[in-house]
């Protein structure tokens, strides 16, 4: 676990090597309040298995940092990975939340998935449905909701002190941005989030959602929205929107799915449960043929 102190705000940073993906635990130094963004919840898909070791990690830290988690919070349904929110409010007793545009990606999936007609699409699956411009607290820290649309319909960044968590929106300076071809996703409006983002003050620290360590380095979470506007390879240097959208869609053309995207979708729209078990009292995840190709 990565440790960091900025713009008010202690940040510890948990790598799932697995996925590639960051997860956060901001605090309040004054309060010991926290807030937990974006909890993996692990899962095998060759035993069909999922367990906690990330969430329990973050349990720990937790415990051993003697704080006091307030929010849990997601940035989007993943693709790449199951939601670990609803196994940490059963265990913290603490509100989930989401992006309030969450309800068209899960009208858009239940399509996809073939989903029954009495499967919700309102919401209801989170505590807090956070709009545009919403704020709330982690203690002594101001939070604020910027909608962020581009990687899916329904992507949020959170600025949480003088800190941006952007998850799928930037990714670190020298690996560029993420990937816009998603049902749903949209480069045009993925580099229109991206320039709300940079506008940020210049030391607002830029915590992204994923890294993998390319050529060998070590992954990496952290950089500052200066940073990013000088060096981001995609957006660094005042790129135009019609450049960004051509690299971007070329980019995005050649990429497979991520290989867990069509178990974790259906599982996400749910905000991180497991479908309801058969008669035989087993969970069955669906599998939509030739539905992406």
């Amino acid at each position: 676990m990565q440790h960091f102190t900025h713009g008010g705000a202690q940040v510890a940073a948990l790598h799932d090597e697995k996925t590639g993906s960051w997860q956060y635990v901001v605090s309040d130094p004054d309060t010991g309040a926290a807030a937990i963004i974006d909890p993996v919840w692990d899962f095998d898909e060759k035993a069909a298995a999922t367990s906690t070791r990330n969430a329990d990690a973050l349990l720990d830290h937790v415990r051993d940092a003697g704080l006091k988690v307030e929010w849990i919070l997601d940035t989007h349904p993943h693709a790449d990975h199951f939601s670990a929110a609803p196994y940490l409010k059963e265990k913290l007793g603490v509100p989930t939340a989401i992006g309030d545009m969450v309800t068209g990606v899960q009208a858009l999936w239940k399509d996809i998935y073939g989903l029954d007609d009495d499967f919700p699409t309102d919401g209801r699956q989170w505590d807090r449905l956070f709009k545009a411009g919403d704020t709330f607290k982690v203690g002594g820290l101001e939070g604020r909701v910027m909608f962020s649309p581009g990687h899916t319909m329904a992507s949020i960044t959170y600025v949480i002190g003088a800190n941006a968590f952007v998850h799928d929106t930037l990714m670190m300076p020298y690996a560029g941005t993420s990937r816009a071809d998603f049902p749903g996703g949209d480069s045009h409006a993925l580099y229109r989030s991206i320039q709300e983002i940079l506008a940020l003050p210049d030391e607002t620290g830029v915590f992204v959602g994923h890294d993998y360590g390319p050529d060998g380095r070590e992954p990496a979470c952290f950089s500052t929205a200066r940073e990013q506007k000088i060096d981001n390879i995609h957006v660094g240097g005042g790129v135009s929107e019609a450049d960004f959208v051509a690299l971007r869609d070329k980019r995005d053309a050649t990429l497979p799915l991520p290989k867990l995207m069509l178990h974790a979708l259906q599982v996400n729209i749910r905000g991180g449960r497991l479908p309801e078990p058969e008669a035989n009292g087993v969970s069955y995840l669906r599998v939509p043929l030739n539905a992406m190709s």
